[in-house]
């Protein structure tokens, strides 16, 4: 894992690859608002993934760090 995906472990996100299983599960099972749910995935993806793979600032990893072991 890189520098990257340990922070974003450690801020508890999800990898994306497990967010897009779920969206497509959805659209293949066929319910009646799989369609806008594939939509609003791919719309929120395309606005956000480039600011979802920024770093971490370290000053907020320190934060957290600290608050944890509180």
């Amino acid at each position: 894992m890189d520098d990257q995906a340990d922070k974003r472990v450690l801020a508890g996100e999800e990898p994306e690859e497990a967010s897009d299983r779920r969206g497509e599960e959805r659209a293949r099972k066929g319910t009646p608002d799989a369609a806008f749910d594939l939509w609003l995935q791919r719309s929120l993806h395309a606005m956000y993934d480039d600011i979802a793979r920024e770093p971490i600032p370290d000053e907020l990893l320190r934060l957290i760090e600290q608050d944890r072991k509180k």
